[in-house]
């Protein structure tokens, strides 16, 4: 950025008088600007590039921005941008103040309505930042882009360009040139009273930082109804017991909270409070501190102090100096003038100089709310020092005066992701909840209106390795324990039971999005009776999952799980008059057949949500004309590791759903090559999960194989479809000869009207390999039928048998005979035993 090109203005840098001629158009440019939503995952993802490139010391960025910074700033200012900017902290951040991690969608709060809110930016928000707060100015212009906002920034003239370089990286890292666009940042004195009246004349919002002067110059240039958010200044103070005012470790830690940035921040302590009444117990307090403070000071030196700082600090210090000769206070200075503690028998609150001077006051604990209260507007953090009840008792205390955060001694300065600030959410000041109440039956199934206006927007798929099941288990090996709350293993269908981990936040965001989900696929929570009747415990999910999503949907439900006795489970599904199901299709399929004659007669089971299988054509057809079953559908499409990747809307046919792309990224790559398939051709598909603070999986191959369908769902929904193709284990190699699971499925159904299950036996035969067919009996009386439908379907099962390779047959045997996984009860398709 050259000495002419003083601004940035959407991504681009230009001087006076071009951002002087762009000024007069301000308006015009957010109205066609907010028109183009902006998703928070676009926001989320370039604020991590700009993390991670902060927190490198190698990296270019880091080293351009540091320029901007005083050489003993520089690591600290950074560091903190760099926290402020990780994924996980403004996820934390989105989820405490607006709900969730995708607050800008019209979805329903509460499923059994058809009312959707969402969070809606302000509008044109300008923001007049501090010039004493280098990292201030961006983040708050991260907030507003959080916010979906068009985000002006003044800056002070004698600022550096941190700021507004660090904005232009932010901008650049957005391929979809959202961020850029709703950027602007100014720098100049706010004397240029001509370009601060632009800023603020059509502003929704107005953020400003300063004293009541400032803030009230800048309600005069607001417009009416404009909405003024206020981060004024902040007085701060520590409260002792007498336990507390005698620990030397306490004092230690309050001098080291003095010393920190020289008591420029809003939460650093300007004056101890101690509980007594005791003039004689202040002022002795005073001397006690003064020589902790000593020694903290000596260990961290004071940078200069600025003339006009200096001067107030002198006036204040001659002040009370003269004041002791009234018995009123006592002052204890460094004789460098490096700190002074200043002693004042009256409990009244005032304002330090600050640069390393404190006020020491009584405040006896039942006086404290009324002698605090007329600064409430002022107040901000206070430190207790205590035990537990004194922290307890002496918070509700504080906060009734106007205190906005309590912290331990010593811990100030210090925050967590997500904390508010001055006692409010900045990202619900910067927006606006907003709503849409619909009548019309057709909206039942419609979970999120803005699916029916544009695809979404998405992040381009990561460019590294491909990440298979073993390197999410090595991965785990690693996995710090912050991200570890819930632990999931899969049911080992094919293969060891794999292990998965999320956070307690990854969960919910998997639940809520997969709820949504399943009110496309139509299961409705105002009406709908629903029996949960997965498969429960060995830590697999899905009734767990299944549980938590119909929680998360306030629907009726009747938590039974998959239960060996068919007989218990009818009876509950009648007596509680269920009309909805989910579970396996194998168990499901079990438990209409041994407990048919009672379901036929209740008839009352409308619906059928599955997952893990699928039914084939003819059980579907016996569910419809034998138990009046009308819907049949998947519930979700999912992975224990994953989570859910995916959802059946009304519309969708087969095995078509549509990607949660409120969660993942989906690639569709070849099947034998690590490049992506024309649209609409078969392949491999691999997932990329976005919503995940932990164990983030980043191009996962999932074992299976799928296409893009192309066009818009009849259902409505722009988010985009893929259709399963089966998994890779559905086609195996025996006697030299490829075959697919899938093939003897539709042989069997569609030559010998078979409806049960199919299972492929392989196993070693001395030196030819055998492959047996296994049928229930149930369904499939004649073994040899059986076998000859297969052969005469399949010409290749007939040429390896001819060739000596292999030796086939089919059996009929009990249902107890199929084999299962222990945990989730899905059947084996294919026992491999060679």
């Amino acid at each position: 950025m050259t000495s002419t090109q003083l601004h940035l203005w959407q991504g681009e840098f230009v001087d006076d008088e071009e951002a002087g001629r762009r000024l007069a158009s301000l308006a015009d440019l957010a109205g066609r600007v907010l028109a183009r939503p902006l998703p928070t995952d676009v926001v989320l993802g370039a604020c991590e590039t700009i993390a991670t490139a902060l927190a490198d010391p190698a990296d270019p960025l880091r080293a351009r921005l540091a320029a901007h910074l005083a050489a003993d700033d520089a690591d600290a200012t950074l560091g903190e941008l760099a926290a402020a900017l990780a994924r996980p902290a403004l996820e934390r951040k989105l989820r405490r103040e607006l709900g969730g991690p995708r607050p800008e969608r019209l979805t329903r709060p509460d499923a059994r309505q058809t009312v959707y809110e969402a969070w809606a930016p302000v509008g044109l928000l300008t923001h007049v930042a501090p010039g004493n707060a280098a990292a201030v100015a961006p983040l708050s212009v991260v907030e507003g882009l959080l916010a979906g906002n068009v985000n002006v920034l003044k800056t002070s003239g004698s600022d550096t360009a941190l700021a507004l370089d660090l904005l232009a990286a932010l901008g650049a890292a957005d391929p979809s040139g959202l961020i850029a666009e709703r950027v602007i940042a100014l720098r100049f004195p706010s004397s240029r009273e001509e370009w601060l009246r632009a800023l603020c004349q059509h502003a929704d919002a107005v953020a400003v930082w300063g004293g009541d002067d400032a803030v009230a110059a800048i309600s005069r240039l607001a417009p009416p109804g404009c909405r003024v958010v206020e981060w004024g200044h902040r007085i701060s103070f520590a409260y002792l017991t007498r336990d507390a005012a005698a620990d030397d470790t306490v004092l230690d830690a309050l001098a080291r909270d003095v010393c920190r940035f020289e008591q420029q921040a809003c939460s650093s302590p300007q004056i101890v409070y101690l509980d007594t009444e005791e003039d004689a117990e202040v002022f002795a307090f005073a001397d006690r501190f003064a020589e902790r403070l000593a020694k903290v000071s000596d260990a961290h030196p004071a940078p200069p102090v600025g003339t006009a700082e200096r001067a107030e600090v002198t006036t204040t210090e001659l002040v009370a100096r003269l004041e002791g000769h009234l018995g009123l206070t006592k002052v204890i200075a460094a004789e460098d003038g490096s700190w002074r503690v200043l002693a004042d028998v009256r409990p009244a609150p005032a304002a330090s100089p600050l640069h390393r001077s404190v006020l020491v006051k009584p405040l006896p604990r039942h006086a404290l709310t009324g002698t605090l209260r007329p600064m409430r507007r002022y107040l901000q953090t206070a430190a207790i020092g205590g035990g537990r009840a004194d922290v307890a008792e002496l918070s509700r205390a504080v906060f009734a005066a106007g205190v906005t955060r309590v912290t331990p001694v010593g811990g100030m300065l210090d925050g967590y992701a997500g904390e508010p600030h001055d006692g409010v959410y900045a990202l619900q000041r910067y927006s606006r909840r907003v709503g849409v109440r619909v009548e019309d039956p057709e909206f039942r199934a419609v979970a999120c209106l803005d699916d029916l206006v544009a695809p979404p927007v998405l992040p381009p798929a990561p460019a590294g390795p491909l990440l298979g099941k073993a390197g999410v288990q090595r991965a785990l090996e690693t996995l710090d324990t912050e991200h570890a709350h819930l632990y999931f293993r899969s049911g080992g269908t094919t293969g060891a039971p794999a292990l998965s981990v999320f956070t307690c936040d990854d969960y919910d965001n998997q639940m809520r999005a997969a709820a949504l989900g399943l009110v496309a696929a139509g299961f409705d929570p105002a009406r709908d009776r629903a029996a949960n009747l997965f498969f429960c415990g060995g830590m697999y999910g899905s009734f767990i999952s299944f549980f938590s999503i119909l929680e998360r949907l306030n629907a009726t439900q009747i938590p039974m799980a998959a239960g060996p006795d068919h007989a218990v489970v009818a009876e509950a599904l009648v007596a509680y008059r269920a009309d909805t199901v989910f579970g396996m299709p194998s168990y499901l399929w079990q438990l209409f057949h041994a407990e048919g004659e009672r379901l036929r007669a209740y008839g009352g089971v409308r619906k059928v949500f599955y997952g893990g299988e699928h039914f084939t054509a003819e059980q579907r057809r016996v569910l419809t004309e034998e138990f009046g079953v009308e819907v049949i559908r998947s519930a979700a499409y999912g992975s224990t590791d994953l989570g859910p990747l995916g959802y059946q809307c009304e519309a969708a046919e087969g095995s078509v759903h549509h990607v949660l792309t409120d969660l993942h990224t989906l690639e569709v790559l070849d099947r034998h090559e690590d490049r992506p398939v024309p649209p609409g051709e078969p392949g491999r598909l691999v997932f990329t999960s976005r919503a995940r603070s932990g164990q983030r999986l980043e191009r996962y191959e999932i074992g299976d194989l799928g296409r893009e369908v192309a066009g818009r769902c009849p259902c409505g929904s722009r988010t985009p479809r893929l259709e399963l193709l089966g998994r890779y284990g559905d086609v195996v190699r025996v006697g030299s000869y490829f075959f697919n699971y899938r093939r003897f499925v539709k042989a069997a159904q569609e030559r010998l009207g078979y409806h049960g299950e199919v299972q492929l036996l392989l196993d070693a035969d001395g030196g030819s390999e055998r492959l047996t067919v296994r049928l229930d009996e149930r369904y499939a009386a004649d073994a040899s039928a059986a076998r000859e439908a297969f052969t005469g379907d399949m010409e290749e099962l007939a040429a390896a048998e001819a060739e000596g390779l292999l030796a086939f047959e089919v059996v009929t045997a009990g249902v107890d005979a199929f084999e299962r996984t222990a945990t989730s009860g899905k059947l084996r398709a294919v026992v491999d035993r060679r």
